[in-house]
């Protein structure tokens, strides 16, 4: 496996970061999570413009620009041979001393991994997910705003390990008032009366590329889509409910917090909409070859 590394193309082995790096002593830098298939690299420009938006919320300047690194992406995965994969793109602060002034910091890293990746399981994408509601909460926007994909994932983690206690891969998480905001790793959408529904982006969640993909097939499906507050009594009641994201696509939730959705089946318009964002993956994006 070859590493996309401040320029250049490197081993795996070779791939190494000062323990010195911002990214490492502090989370401070962003990321994207990206797919490719069948050599279409979905939503490239999508993505490139969120991370460089991302870094610009942080006040750090990547060094390249956005043509040069969707070059770098390309030219990762031709050289891994990949067509079909999971990229992760990081930029950190870059390394500097043991205080937390970014000044200090005089240079980027850049890195880019290219990789396979398997969210859940197969058979969860047919029979749907169990999942539950975790005390932890999301940070507030003022706080630190979900529009920047930070390194710092620790609110997240700290919800994850409380979806794994509870036996369950994936959790809900609730902003400082009670309102669902979006899981650890997912945007979380659900379906009522034909209309498709999901957290308002002022109540803390990441605008997702994938979230994004999927309000603009609800007509297609025959559903009105809506950015509204959610609460957890909505959910429970919800005909459908499925979760959205660059690694998981579109996998569907069958029971929440010990209550079925609906009749505990994947539901027909999360069916069709899987089916379209499959379509969707063929065409929208940068072609490349291997």
């Amino acid at each position: 496996m070859l590493i996309y590394l401040n320029g250049r193309l490197v081993k795996k082995e070779q791939a190494r970061v000062s323990v010195f790096d911002h990214g490492v002593l502090y989370g401070d830098g962003v990321f994207e999570g990206i797919r490719s298939y069948n050599c279409l690299v979905f939503k490239l420009k999508e993505h490139i413009d969120r991370l460089y938006a991302s870094a610009q919320g942080i006040s750090l300047r990547i060094p390249i620009t956005k043509q040069q690194m969707q070059k770098a992406v390309i030219d990762t995965l031709v050289a891994n041979r990949l067509k079909d994969a999971y990229i992760r793109l990081v930029v950190t602060r870059g390394e500097g001393d043991l205080g937390l002034d970014p000044r200090n910091c005089p240079k980027p890293t850049i890195f880019i991994i290219t990789d396979k990746i398997a969210l859940y399981p197969p058979e969860l994408y047919k029979k749907g997910l169990t999942i539950v509601t975790v005390p932890t909460r999301r940070n507030t926007p003022e706080a630190l705003n979900p529009q920047i994909k930070s390194l710092n994932y620790l609110n997240n983690i700290l919800g994850k390990i409380e979806a794994i206690n509870a036996g369950v891969p994936e959790a809900i998480m609730l902003d400082q008032s009670g309102f669902v905001t979006e899981c650890t790793g997912d945007n979380i959408f659900m379906i009522k009366d034909g209309v498709l529904m999901t957290p308002q982006i002022s109540v803390g969640v990441l605008n997702g590329i994938t979230r994004s993909s999927v309000l603009s097939l609800a007509s297609k499906a025959g559903l009105e889509a809506r950015e509204c507050m959610i609460t957890r009594f909505e959910l429970f009641n919800a005909d459908e409910v499925f979760l959205t994201g660059t690694a998981a696509e579109i996998i569907p939730v069958v029971k929440t917090d010990c209550r079925f959705i609906a009749d505990g089946k994947v539901g027909r318009y999360t069916l069709k909409l899987i089916e379209n964002f499959k379509k969707l993956t063929k065409k929208e994006g940068v072609r490349y070859a291997v």
